[in-house]
This record gives C-alpha cells, sequence and structure tokens, in this order.
C-alpha cells in the first residue's frame, strides 16, 4: 500500500454514487460504553441484523481492536462473505473514520482524510480520537489499496452524499463549523471536494436533523435516491423545532441545480411521529470516558428514516417500533418508491440511534471496480 501526495481527480479518481454497485461494506463492532453502554450485546444485534442483510449480496470487512476481535468472529461465524480485521478504533462509524473510496473504473484506492470527533477542541463528541484517526489508512494497507493522503483537512463521510455524476450535497451547518476547518474558506472547502472526489458542483444545505451532535450531517437529512433525485427528512408540525431546519432545506434544494443543470426532484421522508427520547434507563447503561459528550433522560435523539443504506439490491432502513410504527411504515412505502428496483428492508435500529447515529453512519461502501488493484478479497 503506498501513501498518496496526489491529488485523486488528477490521478482520474472520482468518487461513485452510494446506488452504484459496490464490492463490499466496511462496519466497525460496536463495544464503546459511552456509545453502546456497559453491554452493548444489544447494538451488536442491531449491527448483526445489518452485516446480515448486506452479507447476503457482498461482503463485510468488519474491523475490531485486538481484544474483541475473537468475539466478533465468533459473532459472524455463521455468515458467509465476512472479513474481520484486527485494526483498532475508538468508536464503531465506518462512515465517519473509514477510507473514502474512489476508483477511475478499473483501480479503487481510499482517501484518509483528519478525523478529530466531530468539532475537535472546539465541540467534538470525545477528548482523545488518534485511534479513529488512523482507521482509513490501516484498512486501506489490510486490503492491499494505494491511500490518498489528505493531510490536515477535516471530513467525515457522513457530511457528504455524491450522485457520481458531480454533484455533492452537504451542510453548511456541518462543513462550515468552527471545529472542523475554520481557516478555509467556503469555496476552499469546494476547491477540497473537488480536488478529492470529481465532483463540480456543492450544494449547502443550510440545516441538518435537530440535535445531531455531528453538527447536523447531511446524511441524516437528505441522500441521493438517484441522480437528479433526493430525499429530505421532513415535518408538516410547524411547532416541531424540526420544521424550520427542514423547511430552510426544502426553499434551498427547489432553488438550485445540479452539476448537470437539473432541477431536483425532492420527495418528502418524514421524520418519526414522536421524538425519540433517551430514557433513564438508557442513560443509566452508558459509561462515559472523561470528556465524553454525556447524554441526559429526556434527551431529544436525533432520529431520522434518512439515514438508510443503499445496498447492491437493497435499502436497509431505520425503524423505531412502538409509537412509531407508522411512520416507520409510512418511511418504507416511500423509499420502496424511491428505489423501485431494490428490496427496501426495514431494521430496528434504536439501539445504534442511541449511540448517536443510525445505519447510514456505521456503514461505509467500497465501489466496485473492473479490477481491484490486488484486492483479491473483494
Amino acid at each position: 500500500m503506498a501513501l498518496l501526495r496526489t491529488l485523486p481527480t488528477a490521478d482520474g479518481f472520482t468518487m461513485p454514487a452510494e446506488f452504484a454497485t459496490h464490492s463490499a461494506t466496511v462496519l466497525i463492532w460496536p463495544v464503546r460504553p459511552g456509545s453502546w453502554g456497559r453491554d452493548p450485546s444489544v447494538a451488536q444485534r442491531a449491527f448483526l441484523d445489518v452485516i446480515r442483510e448486506i452479507a447476503k449480496e457482498e461482503d463485510v470487512h468488519l474491523l475490531a481492536g485486538a481484544e474483541d476481535a475473537a468475539a466478533a468472529r465468533a459473532a459472524v461465524a455463521d455468515l458467509p462473505r465476512i472479513t474481520v480485521h484486527e485494526i483498532e478504533s475508538d468508536d464503531a462509524w465506518a462512515r465517519d473514520v473509514g477510507p473514502t473510496f474512489v476508483t477511475d473504473g478499473r483501480t479503487l484506492r481510499g482517501i484518509s482524510w483528519r478525523f478529530n470527533a466531530w468539532g475537535g477542541t472546539v465541540d467534538g463528541l470525545y477528548a482523545n480520537w488518534d485511534k479513529d484517526d488512523a482507521v482509513a489508512a490501516a484498512l486501506c494497507e489490510a486490503l492491499g489499496v494505494d491511500c490518498y493522503d489528505a493531510g490536515d483537512f477535516v471530513l467525515e463521510g457522513g457530511s457528504i452524499h455524491v450522485d457520481g455524476e458531480g454533484t455533492l450535497l452537504t451542510t453548511e451547518a456541518c462543513l462550515l463549523s468552527a471545529g472542523r476547518n475554520p481557516n478555509l474558506t467556503r469555496e476552499q472547502i469546494e476547491q477540497k471536494l473537488a480536488d478529492y472526489l470529481g465532483i463540480r458542483k456543492v450544494l449547502w444545505l443550510p440545516r441538518g436533523i435537530y440535535l445531531d451532535e455531528t453538527n447536523e450531517h447531511v446524511d441524516n437529512v437528505c441522500a441521493f435516491t438517484a441522480p437528479g433525485e433526493v430525499v429530505l427528512a421532513w415535518t408538516d408540525n410547524k411547532a416541531d423545532p424540526q420544521y424550520p431546519l427542514s423547511k430552510a432545506c426544502l426553499d434551498y434544494l427547489n432553488g438550485v441545480t445540479d452539476a448537470a443543470g437539473r432541477k431536483l426532484k425532492v420527495r418528502l421522508l418524514p421524520i418519526p411521529d414522536h421524538p425519540i427520547l433517551c430514557t433513564e434507563a438508557d442513560c443509566a447503561a452508558y459509561d462515559f470516558a472523561p470528556g465524553e459528550d454525556m447524554r441526559e433522560p429526556g434527551d431529544r435523539l436525533a432520529g431520522s428514516y434518512a439515514n438508510f443504506y443503499i445496498a447492491n439490491s437493497a435499502v436497509l432502513v431505520p425503524q423505531f417500533g412502538g409509537e412509531n410504527a407508522a411512520s416507520d411504515a409510512r418511511a418504507l412505502a416511500i423509499l420502496r418508491e424511491a428505489f423501485p428496483t431494490r428490496r427496501v428492508i426495514g431494521i430496528d435500529a434504536r439501539a445504534i440511534l442511541l449511540g448517536g447515529g443510525n445505519i447510514h453512519c456505521i456503514t461505509q461502501q467500497v465501489p466496485a471496480t473492473d479490477k481491484h488493484g490486488g484486492m483479491s478479497a473483494l
């Protein structure tokens, strides 16, 4: 594996859309007590539900630290197409800490962005993130693919969505936040994204999901479902604090075109009918490290159906159950319309939400290529 200092776009590499064909998906085994509780078994079962569906149609690379690798291997022992890699991390957000994969159609390469726990010393969510920051390069090494070093540019995978045709979605709330790249202008950030991902136009949604502790990642509020088509998390309840955030995004999306000059088709994807709150029992189960962002009983979690993952022939959608059963079903119906050729599958994901994200946050796609540059495992 070579660590590359050149620019992917100059080398002919770009980031495909998530709905393009994958060769594999990356996840990290969840064990952090401040995210998944002192007993992470409920969260692990939710991760296994996700892994089980993905492994029906593509390979899965599951990362685990040395102390947890045996348990991870045992948990997936009855599943096909799983490779467990002993790679240390601080938590289990593969979307944000894993490499962003780019391709020239024949060869696969990764990008290692700088990771600082969603805001570093300004508003990061934990005090130490060195292991997470090293995951991208370590996984590229394990897979035998060359890796671009993005230097000091801070970016998480959940803060971007691309359509594979030159357009990138992000939020101003996240990418312009003080804890990421405060020395760069909007235009300089756009140039970085163009240089590394091969995009030609950035669509800057103003906001994300209310109380999303990632500074409002785009993958929790809006996603491409096809070129020229997006879904947007929405509520009709003007008294809900999410309403003005989603309304600002809808107004923006209705007034822009993508890189190909198309007006966007926007499907509204309602948020859960009832806010999902952290209960006293939920909060009592956590074991927070010094400097780690803590939850309190009654805290509203950033629940959204937009945090789905597009696998090769399936779309895996968060479900929250209970009083949100009706909105769960409504979300599946809307996404079946958006993805008519894929199976749309609901996954009980409240345990993942308690960690701070959802299905899209714990997954990272590996694009398919004509040849994998020696990646026999893919």
